[in-house]
C-alpha cells in the first residue's frame, strides 16, 4: 500500500463569508511584526502574556474561525494554519498558544450538537474569549461523576497551554462510571478551579501553561461536549479528523519557528557578521560555510513546506467531504499529517540549533535572543515527539493499519 497523495483540484471555498485570507494575512504580519519588535525583552521577563493575548484580540485573531454571521472572522482552516506560522515565526510561544486556541474552541463547537454550539459560538464571538487547556491523554485523568443538576469534575491537569491566560477551559475527563473519555468546557472561574503557573519550562515560556486543580467543580449537562473514544464503530470519520487538524497546527508553529529563525540569522549575516572570520568587512556574505550552512537549512525547511502544504489539502479536503468521509479516507490524512509531524520537527530542530553556529559566538548573547528559538522548538518537540507518528507511518506502508485517535496536548 502506498502512502496517501493529496487531493487533486483546489481547495474548496468555505461558506463563511468574511474579509477573505488577504486580509487576515495581512493582519498576520502586522501582529507578527509589532511581536517581534519586543519578542527578546518580552521571553526574557517570562510574564503570563496577557498583552500578548490583548494585541490578538484587537487585532480580531482571537475569533477567526467563527462564521461572520456570528461577528467572527469568517475564515477558513488554511488561512487559521497560516496565520499560526506567521506569529511563530515572531514569536513561537505566542504561536503555540494561539494555535491552541483555535483548536481547543474549534473542537467544542464541533463536537457538540448543533443548537448547543450555536449558542457557544455567539458568546464565544460576543465575548472574545480565549480558550486553553488540552485534549491529550493523561497518566491521572480528570474524573467526570454524575451529581444532581449535572456532573462534578475532578482531579489536575499538568501544563496545559494557555491556562493562564484562559477565558473558558476545553479539557478531557473520564466518566465515573464507565470511564468514557468526553470533553469538557469548563470556565475557569468556577470555584474549585485553581490555576498554578508551575510549569517553568526552558522554553515555550509565553505559551501560558501551567496546571489546573478540578476540586468538585460543577459542570452543566451542556457542558458536556462529547465523546473523545476511538472506536470505529463509534466515532465517525468526520469526528476523527479532529486528531489531524489539531496536529497540523504543531506541524505550522515548528515551520514558523524554522523559517522565524532563519530570517533573523539572515538579517545578521547580511550585515556582514561572520562567525569564521570577525575581521571580515561589512558587505554581502561569501563564506562558503555560511552559504553551505543556509543553502542546507533552506532545503530542509521548504521540503518540509511543500509535505505539509499536501497534508493541509488533504485535511481541508476531508473536512469538505463531511459525512460521506470514509475510514480509509481517514487514515490516508492522518498518515500525510504524520509525515508532516517528522519533516516539520527536524527542520525545527535543525535550523534552531545551526543557526546558533551560523552566527556564532555572538549567538551567546542575551541581547540578541537567538536562543529563544533553539529554546522555544525544543521544549515543544519534547512534548510532542514524533517518534510514534513515524511507527505510526510505518505501520501504514508496511501493513495498511489505521494510525490511532491522537489529540494535541
Amino acid at each position: 500500500m502506498g502512502v496517501a497523495a493529496a487531493p487533486s483540484g483546489p481547495l474548496s471555498e468555505s461558506d463563511r463569508t468574511g474579509p477573505g485570507r488577504a486580509h487576515w494575512l495581512r493582519v498576520a504580519r502586522e501582529t507578527a511584526d509589532d511581536l517581534a519588535t519586543d519578542a527578546v525583552a518580552r521571553e526574557q521577563a517570562g510574564k503570563a502574556p496577557l498583552d500578548e493575548v490583548s494585541r490578538l484580540r484587537e487585532a480580531g485573531l482571537l475569533t477567526l474561525l467563527i462564521p461572520a454571521e456570528s461577528a467572527g472572522g469568517g475564515a477558513d482552516w488554511p488561512t487559521a494554519y497560516a496565520v499560526v506560522r506567521e506569529i511563530a515565526a515572531a514569536d513561537g510561544a505566542i504561536g503555540q498558544l494561539l494555535g491552541s486556541h483555535y483548536f481547543l474552541s474549534w473542537t467544542a463547537l464541533f463536537l457538540t450538537e448543533p443548537s448547543r454550539a450555536a449558542r457557544l459560538e455567539r458568546q464565544y464571538a460576543a465575548e472574545q474569549w480565549c480558550w486553553g487547556g488540552g485534549l491529550a491523554r493523561q497518566e491521572s485523568p480528570l474524573t467526570l461523576a454524575r451529581a444532581r443538576g449535572g456532573h462534578v469534575l475532578d482531579g489536575r491537569q499538568y501544563y496545559p497551554t494557555g491556562v493562564l491566560v484562559a477565558d473558558r477551559l476545553t479539557v478531557r475527563a473520564v466518566r465515573a462510571d464507565t470511564g468514557e473519555p468526553l470533553a469538557v468546557v469548563v470556565d475557569p472561574a468556577h470555584h474549585g478551579v485553581g490555576i498554578d503557573g508551575d510549569a517553568d519550562t526552558f522554553g515555550q515560556r509565553l505559551a501560558a501553561g501551567g496546571s489546573v486543580e478540578f476540586d468538585a467543580v460543577p459542570v452543566a449537562a451542556d457542558d458536556v461536549l462529547g465523546s473523545l473514544s476511538w472506536d470505529e464503530d463509534m466515532m465517525s470519520p468526520l469526528a476523527a479528523l479532529a486528531s489531524p487538524v489539531g496536529r497540523l497546527l504543531s506541524v505550522q508553529l515548528r515551520l514558523g519557528m524554522a523559517e522565524g529563525v532563519l530570517a533573523e540569522a539572515r538579517e545578521y549575516s547580511r550585515a556582514g557578521h561572520s562567525p569564521w572570520h570577525p575581521a571580515r568587512p561589512v558587505g554581502p556574505p561569501q563564506d562558503p560555510q555560511v552559504l553551505a550552512a543556509y543553502g542546507e537549512l533552506t532545503v530542509l525547511t521548504r521540503s518540509a513546506s511543500a509535505l505539509t502544504d499536501q497534508a493541509l489539502e488533504a485535511v481541508h479536503g476531508g473536512l469538505a467531504r463531511g459525512e460521506d468521509l470514509t475510514y480509509d479516507e481517514y487514515a490516508d490524512i492522518s498518515v500525510l499529517v504524520a509525515m508532516a509531524e517528522a519533516a516539520s520537527s527536524r527542520a525545527a530542530q535543525e535550523s534552531t540549533a545551526r543557526a546558533l553556529d551560523i552566527v556564532g559566538t555572538r549567538s551567546a548573547s542575551s541581547r540578541l535572543g537567538f536562543d529563544r528559538f533553539w529554546r522555544n522548538a525544543r521544549t515543544h518537540t519534547l512534548y510532542e515527539p514524533v517518534t510514534h507518528r513515524l511507527r505510526d507511518v510505518g505501520d501504514y506502508f508496511l501493513n495498511g493499519a489505521h494510525p490511532p485517535f491522537v489529540l494535541p496536548g
